[in-house]
């Protein structure tokens, strides 16, 4: 918190004359006492200025008061914001510290964003939030404590109780249990009273930036306010993870005092040798707290991950059972609750697994083979019929067919946004309106099998030129990208920042394309287990990726074909 220093005017000061500021102009970052601040009201060009007391302007926390829109190396105006390192830049900057540095935007635009948004509101929320979770987790604590007096307290009547009936034999071994329960109900309560201490501290940091709040928001500069809320977004966002830590860790466990005396007290002097034991036993805790907004949820900028940062990791694989180990995996899905769908093109059948890849059961049978499907909306799935010039769209819940679509060309590839239906052929698409079955024909999309969808463009493979191309949903080329990685491509698929990922069938791997198509990089291979890769799909909601792949047979068994799953 600001001191209560005597601020002097700026222009005053500047002049050698030591007049008491008044007010602090927040869009000229300069103090003026009553006779200039006069002067600065009355000119044109800064008539219209925020500004706000001087009281007011020491209220606030020290860090926002040091916030300037000049850089301090170069004592130039901040004009550039760089993603990157998430800092303002001048002009001198990008020429000193950020020549490498790509992701360079407008500083107006960043702080436009900032100000359109409903970040503030969403920081406050936050402040509120976390205070709430701090104090219902202090007071939860403090409860424990008492409670944990009570069993002492409890837990020593009883001891005494029974004492009463005992001679002097029985006094070093009642010494022991009190000692005992004293040992450990002092390293009970000590570990809770020491995490309260601890918490106490985070909450005082809390109400201390949650009263200033509002003024924070209403007297400082954009950048002033950008940055600061920066800094509250990462002191919330610790303090959120730091109760889930807490939450997920033991520090919540009940753990109850509880002494358990000797059935053998009426023999007490042939049998026994112990007044008894102390038991610390736990609960499941009760404690209820808000959950905090995911990390994606707290960046004032949001940063997209580059394609060097993904880095699959295995979670489990499709156990596949020995009466459908012939299948030939066309095309696999992941549904909203995370079961898994395979499409069989050898038995030309559609497949339900659970979320750890156990088989389920055989959802539908269909008289043509399968060659693509996808997830439309809830538990529907469209499924691509090849030759026939039909899709069909099977709910997997009633394992039914509940509409067909006849074209007037091939189904070899299909996509949708739960809105449109965009089914390939090789030599053309047709998009399909869901709400009223419409069709209309895409011209110049030539050579796309596989296909995908992903705000507003599709994405497809050309297995036999080895590209992979991005057209507007109106089929107008957008970009097309080769790379000598990526060989024979089947099935694609767009995570939720739209990195493209694509079955590489020709050269055993799974390669990534940045969202412009310039960039791209192999993220699983041969050495990783895959081989010939067909199918591929990614829920965006939570970046779970299934892959299939052939496996080695067991116990002398032919390689059969199952899907690997991954969180990216």
């Amino acid at each position: 918190m600001a001191s209560s220093v005597k601020q002097l005017c700026t222009i005053c000061h500047d002049d050698g004359i030591c007049n008491s500021a008044v007010t602090w102009c927040t869009d000229c970052e300069v103090l003026f006492c009553g006779d200039c601040k006069k002067t600065h009201t009355k000119s044109h060009l800064s008539k219209n200025h925020k500004t706000m007391s001087v009281d007011d302007y020491q209220k606030l926390p020290t860090f926002m008061q040091e916030i300037s829109s000049h850089c301090q190396d170069h004592k130039k105006k901040f004009e550039l914001y760089c993603s990157f390192h998430a800092c303002p830049c001048c002009v001198q900057c990008v020429t000193d510290k950020h020549k490498k540095c790509q992701e360079m935007k407008p500083l107006s635009d960043i702080l436009q964003q900032v100000k359109s948004s409903a970040s503030v509101q969403l920081f406050e929320k936050d402040l509120k939030d976390v205070k709430e979770n701090i104090d219902t987790a202090i007071q939860y604590l403090k409860t424990r404590i008492t409670t944990t007096d009570t069993q002492n307290t409890k837990a020593i009547e009883k001891i005494r109780y029974t004492r009463k009936s005992i001679d002097d034999y029985l006094n070093k071994l009642e010494q022991d249990i009190l000692n005992d329960l004293e040992s450990k109900h002092s390293k009970l309560k000590s570990n809770m009273a020491s995490l309260v201490q601890q918490m106490e501290q985070r909450a005082s940091q809390i109400n201390q930036m949650q009263s200033q709040f509002s003024k924070m928001t209403q007297y400082t500069t954009e950048l002033q306010r950008f940055i600061a809320l920066r800094e509250i977004e990462k002191i919330t966002s610790q303090t959120t993870k730091y109760i889930e830590d807490l939450e997920g860790g033991d520090h919540f466990i009940e753990k109850n005092l509880e002494v358990n005396l000797s059935s053998a007290l009426q023999s007490i002097l042939q049998d026994v040798n112990s007044f008894g034991n102390i038991n610390i036993n736990t609960t499941p805790s009760t404690l209820k707290i808000k959950a905090g907004r995911k990390d994606q949820a707290q960046h004032l900028v949001p940063k997209v991950p580059g394609v060097e940062q993904i880095k699959p990791s295995l979670l489990t694989r499709l156990t596949i059972p020995k009466d459908i180990k012939s299948l030939n995996i066309s095309a696999c899905l992941i549904l909203p609750d995370g079961k898994f769908i395979i499409l069989d093109n050898n038995k030309k059948q559609l497949l339900l697994f659970s979320n750890d890849g156990t088989f389920i059961r055989k959802v539908a049978t269909f008289t043509e083979s399968p060659y693509d499907g996808c997830l439309v909306m809830n538990n529907t799935v469209a499924v691509a019929l090849g030759r026939v010039k039909q899709t069909v769209l099977v709910d997997v819940n009633t394992s039914k067919i509940i509409q067909s679509i006849k074209l007037s060309h091939n189904c070899y590839g299909v996509a949708s946004d739960g809105k449109t239906l965009v089914i390939s052929s090789g030599g053309q698409c047709t998009t399909v309106n869901l709400s009223d079955m419409s069709h209309t024909i895409l011209e110049g999309m030539g050579g796309l099998f596989r296909i995908s969808l992903f705000q507003g463009n599709i994405y497809g493979t050309n297995y036999s030129t080895h590209k992979l191309c991005c057209y507007k949903v109106t089929g107008e080329p957008l970009w097309t990208f080769q790379h000598q990685d990526i060989a024979r491509p089947q099935g694609l698929a767009l995570d939720k920042n739209g990195f493209v990922y694509i079955a590489s069938y020709g050269n055993n791997s799974i390669v990534v394309v940045s969202p412009d198509g310039k960039t791209s990089k192999t993220i699983l291979s041969d050495a990783d287990g895959i081989k010939n890769p067909h199918a591929i799909n990614i829920n965006r909601e939570n970046g779970v990726m299934i892959v299939s792949s052939h496996t080695s047979g067991e116990n002398n068994e032919q390689s059969y074909q199952t899907a690997f799953v991954y969180k990216m």
